[in-house]
């Protein structure tokens, strides 16, 4: 096997690609033998080549968990001991390294079952060589270990510790500082005790110290090593010490400097806001909160790139400083709202049109967390953000359309006191000349309305003119936001609605029977309006024309869009508890469409690497380089279809509303209703369990029908 496994691995390298798939093909049949370890060893340690050394590595790394219990004990200590050799004196960094990447393979299998006990010993003694090649394949070593015999270090873990701070410091060499530095974040990232956690609060000046000579020599992702370091010791109970302060600034530093790429600025920022998130005592005692706000609101004012996709980027720096912000403002209010309103101030009176648009952007971000404070500050507040309604800049005004619409949601009851100063102003910005004001204006409307009682009536017509001519004259996310509008207003206003009602109602009928994709939201916009309309004008003037819109909304389940289902199961409970017991008749036609949706695949699913399969090898894709490669499945991500999730939501929140209304009328969907619901209230997610235990308290009345 080995002399046509040697020309097999160089016909592989070839460019000619028929040959290379033919070898390809040839490969595989021969590693379904267990001699097929021995060969690649002897090619790894023998070839003349490195490329065809590394790939004997790869191959090896791929094929060595499923052969490694039918090799003999000879045969074992042979592929370990050639393992080591190669890692102490091959030439080829490519080739170390994938040596390195078996030898953690191996480890899995051979350390817990004590074959392999002068591994250890080995990378201790390789990590101090005076060899810079040994001491950075020892520590790639050491990072690769933890994922497959993590547990093994504990025992370790004082020795390591000392080894690794001397890496990190070491003096002659970027490599292994570097490696270092990956090896730290490795063995944090398995690292569960809070004490020895805490030992890492050690490591961290010299981790910064390796961060900002990567980030002077370009190498950027390298120092963002950093930053997942930070992340581990963040999200860990164990106390920051006074290495917080260390980890601020070298943030700080990161994010303000435009040299650096977005990603990189946008980690530094981040991790800021993990600090608020998970050690905000730590920035307060440290007396951080003022420094870092220095920095974050210039940042809600730095201009895109010339790129005008940036604007839109979750990387940008403006929208990750926000974020920040709103995360410091919900965990030290106190702290944050002086400095914020200082900020809003000066910055409303600056030329630069972007701290403009910060001064109100600002205010409006932090009205979540800095809300009690904020109410004693109303004038100043509004007299702010109404002024930048009326700036010269769009950009300006969008900033006050959004956060008029943050007060509107989270400044209750306090803001509503001033509808007749705010109100007109919302009024006045839906004719703005810019399309993405008058989105934002429309929201801040529907957020305002919603709190609104009587108090809108003496505006209703002029609103209502104002609406419905928006609804016929303009582009979809216009008119999907005017509709969140009216259903507030109709909310509002209840039986005063009713002059109004008809004609929206007409409206809606033209939205609920588009079947475009692209119309498919405003189609569950409309349906979502029709079932608020409903709410608001009642069973006398609705059930005459409501089949109409039943057969609509059932039709639009044909067409395969969660969240035109989610809106529609919504509309259902709206109608259910308008109608109540005269729902009944509709029960044959609606429930099966719930149960459906109740029963969707929700799409949760751990996304396994099985690229290692033979079957999946696809021509042993990138071959050359072993960093992807894995000899067996691996988590790699998990993903959920999170339109589902919530159409499942709308979907148990409507079975629990059906039985509440029609009462025994609900008895022949009882059973299998109760089978979803005991299902659903130990679902993972707390919006369906949420909906599921309601609707098990609505049902348990009529449980016994069951009997």
């Amino acid at each position: 096997m080995s002399q046509s496994l040697e020309l097999l691995l160089i016909q592989v390298l070839m460019p000619d690609n028929d040959a290379r798939r033919q070898a390809e093909e040839q490969i595989k049949r021969l590693a379904k033998d267990p001699q097929v370890v021995p060969a690649l060893i002897h090619h790894l340690r023998t070839a003349k080549t490195p490329n065809v050394r590394q790939l004997a590595a790869v191959i090896l790394r791929r094929k060595i968990t499923g052969h490694w219990a039918k090799l003999s004990s000879q045969i074992r200590q042979l592929v370990k001991s050639s393992l080591i050799e190669s890692i102490t004196v091959e030439h080829s960094p490519l080739v170390r390294r994938a040596s390195a990447n078996v030898v953690s393979i191996i480890a899995k299998y051979a350390v817990p079952a004590g074959e392999w006990p002068e591994l250890f010993p080995f990378l201790f003694q390789c990590s101090q060589s005076v060899q810079e090649d040994h001491r950075e394949v020892a520590l790639i070593l050491f990072s690769s270990l933890t994922e497959t015999v993590g547990d093994t270090f504990q025992a370790h873990f004082a020795d390591l510790q000392s080894l690794l701070l001397k890496c990190l410091q070491d003096e002659t060499s970027t490599r292994v500082r570097v490696a270092a530095l990956k090896a730290v974040g490795s063995f944090l990232e398995f690292t569960s005790a809070g004490a020895d956690v805490v030992k890492f609060r050690e490591f961290i000046p010299s981790i910064l110290n390796v961060s900002r000579q990567c980030l002077a020599n370009g190498e950027e992702d390298v120092a963002s090593i950093a930053f997942e370091i930070f992340d581990e010791l963040i999200e860990s109970p164990a106390p920051l010490g006074d290495s917080v302060g260390s980890i601020v600034q070298f943030s700080l530093e990161v994010c303000s400097s435009k040299k650096l790429e977005t990603n990189t600025r946008h980690q530094a920022i981040q991790l800021i806001s993990w600090l608020a998130k998970y050690k905000s005592n730590a920035l307060k005692k440290n007396k951080l909160v003022v420094p870092i706000l220095q920095v974050m609101c210039p940042l809600l004012a730095e201009a895109a790139e010339e790129d005008e996709e940036d604007e839109d980027s979750d990387l940008a720096s403006d929208r990750a400083a926000a974020e920040v912000i709103d995360t410091m403002a919900v965990n030290l209010p106190k702290l944050v709202f002086p400095p914020i309103l200082e900020f809003a101030s000066l910055s409303i009176q600056q030329v630069n049109p972007k701290y403009r648009e910060a001064s109100a952007t600002a205010l409006g971000v932090v009205s979540e967390g800095c809300f009690e404070l904020m109410k004693d500050k109303m004038e100043p507040i509004l007299h702010i953000v109404l002024g930048a309604l009326r700036d010269q800049e769009q950009m300006v005004r969008g900033a006050a359309s959004f956060a008029l619409g943050q007060f509107a949601e989270y400044l209750q009851p306090e803001i509503t006191s001033h509808y007749e100063i705010i109100l007109p102003c919302i009024l006045n910005s839906l004719d703005d000349a810019s399309d993405g004001v008058k989105e934002k204006s429309y929201y801040a409307l529907a957020a305002f309305c919603e709190n609104m009682g009587e108090e809108i009536l003496p505006f209703l017509d002029p609103l209502m003119g104002r609406l419905l001519a928006t609804l016929q004259n303009s582009p979809r996310n216009l008119q999907e936001t005017c509709m969140s509008a009216i259903g507030s207003v109709a909310t509002a206003a209840e039986q005063a609605f009713v002059p109004y009602a008809e004609r929206v109602l007409e409206l809606m009928k033209i939205f609920m029977v588009l079947t475009n994709d692209e119309d498919l939201c405003s189609r569950a916009r409309a349906t979502e309006l029709v079932g608020i309309v409903a709410m608001a004008v009642g069973r006398m003037r609705m059930e005459p024309i409501l089949p109409a819109f039943i057969e609509a909304a059932i039709s639009g389940f044909s067409l395969e869009f969660s969240e035109l289902r989610e809106y529609t199961h919504g509309f259902f409970s709206n109608v259910a508890e308008m109608m109540d017991d005269g729902f009944a008749q509709y029960l044959p036609h609606v429930v099966p469409l719930a149960f459906s949706s109740c029963n969707l695949d929700d799409g949760s699913a751990l996304d396994i690497d099985d690229s290692d399969d033979d079957e999946n090898l696809n021509g042993f894709g990138g071959i050359s380089s072993d960093e992807d490669a894995h000899d067996e499945p691996r988590v790699r991500n998990i993903s959920i279809r999170t339109g589902v999730l919530d159409e499942k939501a709308a979907a148990t929140q409507a079975i629990g509303m059906f039985a509440l209304h029609t009462k025994s009328s609900y008895a022949p969907y009882l059973e299998e209703s109760l089978k979803i619901l005991v299902k659903h209230s130990s679902y993972f997610h707390e919006d369906v369990r949420l909906q599921a235990i309601t609707a098990l308290k609505r049902e348990s009345p009529y449980f016994h029908l069951l009997c």
